[in-house]
């Protein structure tokens, strides 16, 4: 038994489960996460270290060399390369492609946690993978106010947004820009330090053994072991005032006695503004497997809750909303849908004049689509420009798998209505080997894509795959499920018309023109020639790029200001502009 007479013995089972993949397809449809970039595990661990107002060579030595030679201890560390500034540095740790990124960044964290203590008191440390997700946010909101204070402002943004925010399914982290934070200034006197024989290093040093929380002992009772805890902390203005510089047979010495201490703000080295007023930015970021439309979503919803309750006069605001590119890129796939399902149904009903047989191209190309659904489901893939693109490159192909077998079957059927069966067995085995060369050739076209490494391979994979897993479903949908729908579908279609009138004198110019290129093979061989060099022509004046040009209908300007010029007269010039 062929596998034409298989397929047709079992019609329904066939059809019935291309229809269950379908539905199948469409509900995967809302359970596959959305989002801009395929899911990456860049195989790099990013380290921000914050040091204060230190010097750079003191950072340098003090603080990113421990903790270079610390990280160098972590399995399958590959390249180190750091960034020094005053108070601040920048570690990156390259490893190589297929690590895992979660074990590694764990690593990272244990061997830091062991150096940290040795470091200067206050140094602080922040870890991060390199995702897409972790690059770009997914949504950004800013409050503004005109009674509220920069610092309180900021205060809303830090001790309740970000709270509300995290724990949004999905959230990943939430940072904050802008605004201002407190701070208690002290201003030292050098002619008082010099009167009481101080130096600058014991303000520093008595002010910073004077705020620490820290274990001093254990006291056994009973049955309980109790911890003595000493809790130097200062809980305000006056307590810095008081704090001892240095006590001794000639008086106690507080800092009240040598500065001034006052209120005041951490120095400003950025400033955001919204439409000239000053703001606070809250940037959402997502988890890698998290849905950008779901999640978008769920911030704004809850954002909406928390508007009963902040304060009067401050205002929240979306200024960037991820979601609707993503979801721009999901209705251009819907589009393409449309045209080539209608692109398909219009050329072959004007070739065949025969509702009912278009009507298998209308149904194969969907069902295809959806089962691709399915199989990205199954792969833990997400919806993203890049599977997106794959699925509206692929639709012309598979509607040429329908449209193709659609015309052999017809061109088989004839008038014979009698034997429609064995025509329609007979047109799949005479067309099946080309169907399958054709198929399998391009699969594998798109197929060494998936095994790319470094970035691009890391991007292309998610097109590689989708484009493959499509058109291997159109291959098996066309070969199986398309002639049973034709043979089910057939009406008393005549096949000796050769395209009717409409389509007659375009044959006829074709095999006219086919004709001379038969008896003149040079003219053809020259025409070929002057294809390849007008193709060879435009390949060197097309441009070229990693990613195509997104527009997410905004732009950006960056202005650079002259060396030397303050931060207030820089954003006096933005003002400007």
């Amino acid at each position: 038994m062929t596998l034409a007479h298989w397929a047709a013995s079992h019609r329904r089972s066939i059809l019935f489960l291309l229809a269950a993949a379908t539905l199948a397809g469409v509900f995967c449809i809302f359970s596959v996460p959305v989002a801009l970039f395929p899911h990456i595990d860049f195989p790099r661990v990013s380290i921000s270290l914050d040091a204060g107002d230190r010097p750079t060579q003191r950072v340098v030595n003090e603080i990113t060399r421990p903790v270079e030679a610390a990280v160098k201890a972590v399995p399958g560390l590959r390249e180190e390369r750091s960034t020094t500034s005053r108070g601040s540095a920048e570690i990156d740790l390259n490893f190589a492609w297929g690590d895992d990124m979660d074990r590694k960044t764990l690593q990272v964290e244990s061997a830091l946690a062991r150096v940290l203590p040795s470091l200067p008191q206050g140094t602080t440390f922040e870890v991060r993978r390199m995702t897409p997700t972790a690059l770009y946010p997914v949504a950004s909101y800013s409050l503004i106010s005109g009674t509220v204070g920069q610092v309180d402002l900021r205060n809303i943004a830090v001790h309740e947004l970000v709270p509300l925010l995290s724990a949004v399914p999905g959230v990943a982290s939430v940072s904050v820009q802008g605004g201002a934070k407190r701070e208690y200034r002290v201003d030292i006197h050098p002619d008082l330090l010099v009167g009481y024989h101080l130096s600058f290093d014991d303000v520093v040093k008595a002010l910073s053994s004077s705020n620490i929380l820290q274990v001093v002992g254990r006291v056994k009772d009973g049955h309980k072991m109790l911890l003595a805890i000493s809790d130097t902390r200062v809980e305000g203005i006056d307590a810095i005032r008081h704090t001892i510089i240095r006590s001794g047979g000639d008086g106690i010495i507080e800092l009240s006695d040598v500065a001034t201490v006052k209120k005041s703000i951490v120095p400003q080295t950025s400033i955001i503004d919204e439409d000239g007023r000053p703001a606070v930015i809250l940037q959402v970021f997502q988890q890698p497997d998290g849905n950008t439309v779901q999640v978008v979503r769920d911030v704004a919803a809850a954002l909406a809750g928390f508007r009963e309750k902040i304060p009067q006069g401050v205002t929240v605001r979306e200024w960037y909303d991820q979601a609707l590119l993503v979801v721009e890129s999901a209705h251009s796939v819907r589009d393409a849908i449309f045209i080539g399902i209608g692109l398909a149904a219009l050329v072959l009903y004007l070739f065949l004049r025969d509702a009912m047989i278009t009507l298998t191209a209308v149904i194969a190309v969907p069902a295809v689509l959806s089962a691709t659904v399915l199989l990205l489901y199954a792969l833990g893939m997400s919806f993203n420009i890049m599977t997106l693109g794959g699925m509206a490159a692929a639709i012309g192909l598979i509607v040429d798998d329908a449209i193709v077998m659609i015309e052999q079957i017809v061109r088989h059927i004839g008038n014979e209505k009698e034997k429609r069966h064995e025509n329609v067995r007979r047109a799949i085995r005479d067309f099946l080997p080309p169907l399958t060369g054709s198929s399998a050739s391009t699969i594998i076209i798109f197929l060494p894509l998936a095994f790319l490494t470094g970035v691009t391979g890391a991007f292309f994979k998610a097109l590689s795959l989708t484009m493959a897993s499509a058109l291997a479903v159109s291959y098996f949908v066309a070969w199986f499920a398309v002639p049973l729908l034709a043979d089910h579908l057939a009406g008393s279609h005549g096949g000796n018309d050769e395209g009717g009138p409409l389509f007659r004198p375009v044959l006829s110019a074709y095999a006219a023109l086919f004709g001379r290129f038969v008896k003149r093979p040079a003219l053809a061989l020259a025409s070929v020639v002057i294809l390849l060099a007008l193709g060879g022509l435009a390949y060197l004046h097309v441009g070229s790029g990693f990613m195509p040009s997104m527009d997410e209908g905004g732009f950006i300007i960056d202005y650079v200001s002259p060396p030397g010029t303050s931060l207030k007269d820089t954003d006096a010039l933005l003002q400007q502009v």
